[in-house]
């Protein structure tokens, strides 16, 4: 059965499989990772995996801990916790880099942890920037983290599958940045929503490994799950080169050694010629030119030199984050600042994503340059870039920045505005203190109407295959069966599921959630839903925070489990990860709202379901509807009622 990158590579980090069994996309397979990073947020896996009774890490090898986010905070109780986070480290022999070292992200990268063709995951979003070396990084959320702790591994579902070919090459002054951010703006209806991609075609030889970084990184904004690069010459020679870094250090480094660099040169992992995929883009690189997005949205995004005829004012400027604080990046930023001063009453702020950054960008005199322009130095970190520490952006102020996100109100001040660009461009903005290309690129003439990025989507239709039926776990009945309650919103949010204001209530009683559960979405619901109800919602069901309770808060009102048209990655893993069986329905929730229409918020259908778990379909109003299996590692979870049972069980 051929596979693609995606597939193959889950396939050699999963345990557990059937004989023969051949993982594609739509697969629950329990998985080993290689390695799993958390950051400040350690001190908040720590309780988790003491709660879980394990007493020892199982793999000390296998966790990386890298103090980032808060590292300007030099509190009392934030020194407190960090020295917590050091100690339990060094109780258990885990890799450990202090505040300071830098961005967990770019550590990884540097030291070996993101090895092309191999699993990682880390508790924070941008864990997608191991893509541009190749290897399979992909977020998960804090339970997991302390189930791989406590048990060496945790659960993950193949995403569907995209191939995304860069045709051509860029033009001068045009980066990595400018290919991400026209991407997010040009496909900006969901297309790789909750997807894996992996990068194709002759325009990926002409980017740079830091730019393939930058590319993955912010594939997570796009909305994938990950974004991986293939594996070739210009990713051997950079982890040769970082070989030889290693090489001149004192002591032999675990990682970074010459034989395992010849052996990936040797066998990188490649897609089968006739690997699947579930849909295929194209952008041709060539029209690609500087883009900026925002402000406040990723998915909003002009031409530079259209905003440069507009003169847009800014008072901030940031060259910092795991995106864009690498040192190509800072060369140029230095390259357009060529010795001259920031503008009068504009800030231009300036961290490296690590302490090897900054000191190879001083040796090479970029960062002096920056900071003789007027750059304020931070410590390598994220600060600003997530509303931390000096920086942050006040009331009406616009800034435009480097880093990957402009959501309202992260950088600072909800009412301040953010634009996304290069760091050239960004350069360039805080000298004239208004948006601005740096000299010599871009277009001649702003007021020149830009052509259009060239791209387009190809949605291949899945090939029929064959599902040998489920085998049903011991214990778990192999239907379900229940009434159909409707709630057809599309993108309905955490927010509306379970209220924001209650998030950090931790004397609300399952009752007490069960009560208030789908309150800002409808008001009726409560009075609506059963127990026993199998509830039906839209696509994109559970976006916006990772507020577990806007899974539990169902379960404990009694909803046996939610099926949509899609789900937010993140919410299906806090469901999964505390007994509430999620299933991807598009066909059914289709036919329902052609069937009710979408007028009413939740509606009692009167339909009765019937879900075969075994022959992995949905059976309601005389339809049959395909889903994707239930598989074993789906089964455990539920019938332990969640991760911690089933670490529990498993130790």
């Amino acid at each position: 059965m051929p596979q693609n990158v995606i597939e193959k590579i889950a396939q050699r980090f999963a345990v557990g499989l059937e004989p023969g069994h051949v993982v594609r996309a739509g697969d629950y397979v329990s998985i080993r990772p290689a390695h799993v990073l958390t950051h400040d947020n350690t001190s908040a896996v720590m309780p988790k995996f003491a709660s879980l009774g394990a007493g020892r890490v199982a793999d000390p090898r296998q966790p990386v801990f890298a103090l980032d986010h808060d590292i300007q905070n030099r509190s009392e109780a934030n020194l407190a916790k960090y020295a917590r986070i050091e100690a339990f480290a060094r109780q258990h022999g885990i890799d450990f880099y202090p505040a300071g070292r830098g961005i967990g992200h770019q550590i990884m990268c540097e030291e070996g942890y993101a090895w092309p063709g191999t699993l990682v995951v880390a508790s924070d979003s941008h864990a997608n920037m191991y893509g541009g070396l190749g290897c399979l990084g992909t977020p998960i959320v804090r339970s997991d983290a302390a189930a791989i702790w406590a048990t060496g591994r945790t659960w993950w579902q193949v995403p569907p599958v995209a191939r995304v070919i860069l045709a051509g090459r860029l033009a001068p002054g045009v980066t990595g940045k400018d290919v991400i951010v026209t991407l997010c703006a040009l496909f900006n209806e969901d297309q790789v929503l909750n997807h894996a991609l992996e990068f194709a075609g002759e325009g990926v030889a002409h980017l740079s490994i830091e730019e393939r970084l930058t590319v993955a990184n912010m594939t997570t904004e796009w909305g994938a799950l990950a974004g991986v690069f293939p594996v070739d010459d210009a990713t051997v020679r950079w982890l040769r080169e970082r070989v030889e870094r290693a090489a001149a250090r004192p002591g032999a480094h675990p990682r970074l050694i010459r034989a395992r660099v010849d052996a990936l040169a040797a066998d990188p992992v490649r897609p089968d010629p006739d690997a699947a995929y579930a849909k295929t883009l194209t952008l041709d690189l060539a029209t690609v030119q500087p883009y900026v997005s925002g402000p406040n949205s990723v998915r909003v995004a002009r031409p530079a030199a259209e905003l440069a005829a507009e003169g847009i004012a800014i008072q901030k400027a940031f060259l910092l984050s795991c995106v864009n604080s690498r040192t190509d990046d800072l060369a140029a930023a230095a390259r357009a600042v060529a010795g001259r001063r920031v503008a009068p009453g504009v800030k231009l702020y300036v961290a490296a994503a690590s302490s090897e950054v900054q000191a190879e960008s001083e040796w090479r005199g970029d960062w002096g340059a920056l900071v003789a322009a007027g750059a304020i130095p931070l410590p390598p970190g994220c600060g600003p870039c997530i509303g931390l520490g000096e920086g942050t952006l006040a009331d009406g102020e616009v800034g435009i920045s480097a880093t990957n996100r402009n959501f309202t109100g992260r950088m600072g001040a909800p009412t301040a505005q953010v634009y996304l660009a290069s760091p050239a461009v960004v350069a360039a903005s805080a000298l004239a203190g208004r948006i601005a290309l740096p000299e010599g690129v871009g277009p001649d003439r702003a007021a020149a109407p830009a052509p259009a990025p060239r791209g387009a989507v190809e949605v291949v239709p899945a090939p029929a295959v064959e599902r040998a039926p489920v085998p049903i776990l011991e214990g778990l009945p192999p239907q379900l069966t229940g009434e159909i309650l409707f709630c057809p919103q599309d993108n309905l949010n955490t927010d509306g599921i379970y209220a924001g204001k209650y998030t950090y209530r931790d004397d609300l009683t399952p009752a007490d959630q069960a009560a208030v559960v789908m309150e800002n979405y409808d008001p009726d619901f409560r009075r609506l839903v059963r127990p026993g109800d199998l509830l039906v919602g839209g696509f994109n069901f559970g976006t916006g925070s990772s507020r577990e309770q806007a899974a539990t808060a169902l379960k404990h009102a009694g909803v046996q489990a939610v099926l949509a048209g899609s789900f937010h990655e993140t919410y299906k893993r806090n469901a999964l990860n505390n007994g509430l069986l999620v299933i991807e329905a598009p066909a059914l929730v289709r036919a329902l709202k052609a069937r009710f229409g979408t007028d009413r918020r939740t509606m009692r259908t009167g339909l009765d379901a019937e879900i075969d778990i075994a022959r992995s379909e949905v059976r309601a109003g005389g339809e049959v509807h395909a889903i994707d299996p239930i598989g074993t590692v789906a089964q455990e979870l539920v019938r332990a009622g969640g991760l911690d049972g089933w670490v529990k069980q498993a130790l």
